[in-house]
């Protein structure tokens, strides 16, 4: 039992020293950089009623992403794929938007508005969130 314990510890140590090593790989090489959140938005495109066309999200865009993080943001289209709850694969047109800010207070109720909005205007049943931090340089 000890040994197991101290194997453990000596990995966790050692995973430990590779975050900081990544990390600090991570950084521009000139060490100047500003830590940001990072949000990622997988926006599905398709619908039960029609596609999301470019002009009705881009008044999403206007009307209730950059009201909330007017610093600006970077959107990729491409394809989105999933299984369902019966174990069949679908695939639709999706759109990602990135956006890297200074976290505040209302944050996270500023990215739940956002897709709450979607699900409800283009009757989507989900948008997927995935948040992180990132070594920012300009």
């Amino acid at each position: 039992m000890r040994r197991s314990i101290s194997l453990m510890a000596l990995v966790a140590l050692s995973l430990s020293g590779m975050r900081h090593a990544v990390a600090e790989e991570a950084k521009p090489s000139t060490g100047a950089c500003q830590t940001l959140a990072r949000l990622e938005l997988f926006f599905g495109a398709g619908s039960s009623q029609k596609p999301v066309s470019h002009t009705a999200f881009a008044r999403f865009l206007a009307r209730e992403v950059t009201p909330r993080f007017p610093q600006g943001l970077s959107l990729f289209e491409g394809t989105g794929q999933w299984r369902d709850s019966k174990g069949r694969s679908s695939q639709e047109a999706s759109r990602l938007l990135l956006i890297f800010y200074v976290p505040d207070t209302e944050s996270n109720e500023k990215i739940e508005a956002i897709r709450q909005a979607y699900k409800r205007r283009f009757h989507q049943q989900s948008v997927l969130r995935a948040d992180g931090t990132s070594c920012v340089s300009f």
